[in-house]
């Protein structure tokens, strides 16, 4: 037996064995979601734009069109990757990615 293997297990956040919250139905994701953008909305807004939400599809993925000012934003990417996305992630269990749909 091998005594210099390391069997000590990653339990640091994002690591594989980091206990996650369970993915809820769709219908609770897409209830998550529009709460997320109810508090996202306003900072939108205070620069001209919004966010309109269209659907969570099965894998997850939140689709959104950004108007107004956001939709012809050079940073809008940099707003829904940084801002949107991560806020919706951080408070819906089982949301994997946040899209802008043209």
């Amino acid at each position: 037996m091998d005594t210099d293997v390391d069997t000590t297990v990653d339990t640091t956040p994002g690591s594989d064995s980091d206990l996650h919250e369970p993915a809820l139905d769709l219908a609770d994701m897409e209830a998550g979601v529009l709460e997320a953008i109810e508090l996202i909305r306003p900072a939108l807004q205070a620069d001209g734009g919004d966010i309109v939400y269209r659907h969570v599809d099965a894998d997850g993925v939140v689709h959104v069109s950004l108007v107004g000012a956001c939709g012809t934003c050079p940073v809008s990417q940099m707003t829904l990757k940084a801002g949107v996305e991560r806020i919706i992630m951080d408070r819906v269990p089982g949301i994997t990615e946040v899209v802008a749909d043209e």
